[in-house]
Order: structure tokens, then C-alpha cells, then sequence
């Protein structure tokens, strides 16, 4: 088929508010560790898709489906190793007392569930939620993602659910000092026109708090507080130095648990740490997987306290059809292999700190550019039209990524306004790639 073929296929039998990237569609045929190639051979340079993780098609991680599929592909109700062995590995990856593992088929599968053990272990319903979050697209996901219910076809807020301001230290009311200095998180740089509050993130944790009170005034109490440990969607975020060890203390307080949402974070995503929370020195009551733990196969995972896993216990079963399946587990056994062997973490690091000072160096050369952030390969280059009234620069981020799709490099827009250029690569992306893309992109800009 050709391309017009495709699409006229695709408008006529798929829904119609189902996206498809850039304005000339690219008809990919074929993937390998960070790059695509399309139906012409053309290569492209991956720098968008974080959910196969450890690289597109990586041989070791098809060889391991391959090999149980031609075995065995059955659910839980059975034993087999994979399972055990699978859960085990996994639960190792996080502190104590995460032990406890639920294996479902996606982020959104696991992030209701993370909600049904929440209200199972509180008895309460009420859930805090940072703005303009998303975390799937089930219906009381999408009643707990501002960036949904608040959008085009969007009902609103739901009474039950209480929202936050997003702790954003580029574009929020507390500018932070992670624009200022060097930190953990790598060195940043202040743009024009931007003040330094280090008590950013207890000032925004504020929020919570003042949330907190709310509820109890009109007597209700929460069952839970949840956020991405690094809000993607908000705008490829990262939180400022203390914001959820104070949130976690907050909630904590009034009874509620604490989920981290790790479907964009975890696995040294952001070379650091492997996880996106620890460098917020906090251990969440409830930690949400996704994406990046099958590489492309469809497996979610939720890992709990024993506690809050025999609340959950109260006799009614649970049960994903294939959730924890012979061969998810096979491949998920695989991925955590390929992480360990090819010292992927290390090399986030590594490439993300390099990527990143190149894309700093450009902000004095391009006043589009008002804010670039992230850590390992996990960054955001956000655009504006005017550096002291932050105006956002949604149409040119759009150009821009459109350009770079046909210079090759593939990467998505994100945030509220949608002027955030999204860089989430998978983790083979190299320094030889980061050059290219920033290259690029200095030239497209």
C-alpha cells in the first residue's frame, strides 16, 4: 500500500481522535535500537519513543519472547518459574518495604489498580493530583488527569478529585534554584528575566498541604496523593529539591498513601537513579510500571507494601488475563538483563549530561529557547516568544519538530501549551546522536 493508501485506510476504519505524528506522516517499516527506518529505507534517529527501552527490536530481548512463546504462554493461575524469578528481580530494583508485585498488561491497567489499593487500605475515596497530569485512559483515569478532563471533550473535575499546582520552577509561581546552579540533577543555567527561590519545592508542597485542609474542613480525608516522579506530559518537568518528601509527609499525615507514577521514569531513565523518586530521597507507598519494562510488549506492574497488599487481600480475586503471563515475564526478565549487562543506566548518564550542555550552550544564541531541563535521557527544551512574559511558542515548537522529522531526527511537543520539545530517546541513543540532533536542531531553530 502507499502512503495516501494508509491514511485514507486508517481515516476511514480507525477513530478518528486517534493522533498520528507530523504533518507528512512517516510510514515505518522497520526499527533497530534508536533508529527507524521507513518504507523508503530511509533511517531516522529515534529521539521520541521511550517505551522500547532498551532499544528498538533488541535481539536479546526478541529472542527471550521468542523462545517462551514457542513454549509455553499462559496466565497466573499456573506455576512457572518466570514468574517467581520475574517478581523477584523486579521488586529488587526498589527499596524496602516494596515487595509486593502485581503484574497487569499496561500503565493504565496499573495505575487503576494502584487506585483500587489505595481505597482499599484507606476506605477513602479523595485523591490529590498535580495539574495538567496524565495517567492513562481508562474513564477514572482520565477523572484524575487535569491534562484530560480539562481539555477539548474534557467533563471537568470530578468533586472527588483535588489538584495541585504542578511544582514547574521555569514557568510556576516559585522559580527554583535548579535553574541556577549545579545539582544532582546536572548543572542548569537561569534565563533572563527569572528569580532563584531555593524553598521552591516546600513552597509548592504548600500546596498539598493547603489542599489537605480544605478537605478536612468540608470532613473528608484523602485516600492518596499521586504524580509522576518527573511530569512528562506537564512539560518534561523535573521537581524541585524537596517537594515530595514534603508532599509524602503531608499526605502521610492525614492517613492517605503515596503513589509515584513511574510509567515515564523508570529503569535509569534518568541516569542518576533508577527510579525517577529517588533522588527526592522518599520511598512511595505505591509504585506504577509501564512502558519501558517490556520494551514494546505490553506489560504494567505495581509494586506495594505487605501492608497495603493484605488490605487489598479482603476476598475478592484479582486477576489480569495477561498480566504476569509466561512470556511478558520472559521479556521483562530480558529487559532488566540488557539494562544491568549493557550498563544502560550509566550511559543516560553519560550522553544525557553531554546532550544537555549542547542544548544550554545554544540558549544565548536563540532567544526561542527559554528553558532547557531534564536529567539523563529524559529532557525538555521549552520555547517562547519572550523570555520575561514566558509567552509559549506552541506554533514554532510544532515547525520545529516538523523540521527536524524531515532532517531525519524524530522527537514530539509536550506541556500545557504545548511549546515543550520532548526528547526521550531510547537508551542505546548515543553521543554521536545527541551531537546530530542538537546540530540540527541549533540550525532548524
Amino acid at each position: 500500500m502507499t502512503n495516501d493508501e494508509i491514511f485514507a485506510a486508517r481515516r476511514r476504519l480507525i477513530g478518528r481522535n486517534v493522533s498520528i505524528a507530523y504533518r507528512r506522516p512517516v510510514h515505518l517499516v522497520r526499527g533497530s535500537m534508536q533508529y527507524l527506518f521507513d518504507a523508503d529505507g530511509r533511517r531516522y534517529i529515534d529521539g521520541y519513543n521511550n517505551v522500547p527501552h532498551v532499544g528498538h527490536c533488541h535481539p536479546r530481548v526478541v529472542d527471550a519472547a521468542e523462545r517462551q512463546m514457542r513454549a509455553l504462554n499462559t496466565n497466573t493461575r499456573y506455576l512457572h518459574e518466570n514468574l517467581a524469578r520475574y517478581a523477584a528481580r523486579l521488586t529488587a530494583t526498589l527499596p524496602e518495604p516494596l515487595r509486593v508485585c502485581y503484574l497487569v498488561s499496561s500503565g493504565s491497567e496499573a495505575n487503576e489498580l494502584a487506585l483500587r489499593l489505595a481505597r482499599a487500605h484507606t476506605r477513602r475515596r479523595d485523591l490529590i493530583v498535580l495539574d495538567a497530569a496524565y495517567h492513562g485512559n481508562t474513564t477514572t483515569l482520565i477523572d484524575i488527569s487535569p491534562y484530560k478532563f480539562n481539555g477539548p471533550g474534557g467533563a471537568g473535575r470530578p468533586s472527588w478529585v483535588h489538584v495541585v499546582p504542578v511544582p514547574d520552577v521555569y514557568r510556576g509561581a516559585y522559580r527554583g534554584q535548579a535553574r541556577t546552579a549545579h545539582s544532582r540533577w546536572g548543572p542548569a543555567l537561569a534565563g533572563p528575566g527569572l528569580s532563584s527561590d531555593s524553598h521552591a519545592g516546600a513552597k509548592y508542597a504548600d500546596a498539598v498541604a493547603r489542599s489537605l485542609d480544605e478537605m478536612r474542613r468540608a470532613g473528608a480525608a484523602p485516600c492518596g496523593f499521586i504524580a509522576e516522579s518527573c511530569p512528562s506530559v506537564a512539560g518534561q518537568i523535573v521537581l524541585p529539591p524537596g517537594y515530595l518528601a514534603a508532599v509524602y509527609g503531608h499526605v502521610r499525615e492525614a492517613g492517605g498513601v503515596c503513589i509515584a507514577d513511574e510509567v515515564q521514569t523508570a529503569c535509569g531513565r534518568i541516569g542518576s537513579h533508577f527510579y525517577g523518586f529517588e533522588p527526592q530521597d522518599v520511598v512511595p507507598d505505591i509504585v506504577v510500571l509501564g512502558k519501558p519494562i517490556g520494551n514494546g510488549h505490553p506489560i504494567g506492574a505495581v509494586v506495594t507494601t505487605e501492608e497495603i497488599a493484605a488490605s487489598f487481600d479482603n476476598g475478592m480475586e484479582f486477576f489480569s488475563t495477561f498480566g504476569g503471563n509466561t512470556v511478558s515475564c520472559a521479556i521483562g526478565l530480558a529487559v532488566l538483563d540488557v539494562l544491568e549487562d549493557e550498563r544502560l543506566q550509566a550511559h543516560a548518564q553519560r550522553v544525557g549530561a553531554h546532550l544537555l550542555a549542547r542544548l544550554r550552550a545554544m540558549i544565548d544564541r536563540s532567544p526561542l529557547i527559554g528553558d532547557v531541563r531534564g536529567s539523563g535521557l529524559f529532557i525538555g527544551v521549552e520555547l517562547v516568544r519572550d523570555r520575561d512574559t514566558l509567552e509559549p511558542a506552541a506554533t514554532e515548537a510544532s515547525d520545529v519538530v516538523n523540521r527536524l522529522r524531515d532532517e531525519g531526527i524524530l522527537i514530539g511537543t509536550d506541556g500545557p501549551h504545548h511549546n515543550v520539545l520532548k526528547i526521550r530517546p531510547p537508551m542505546p541513543f548515543n553521543v554521536e546522536d545527541a551531537d546530530v540532533l542538537a546540530s540540527t536542531l541549533a540550525s532548524v531553530i
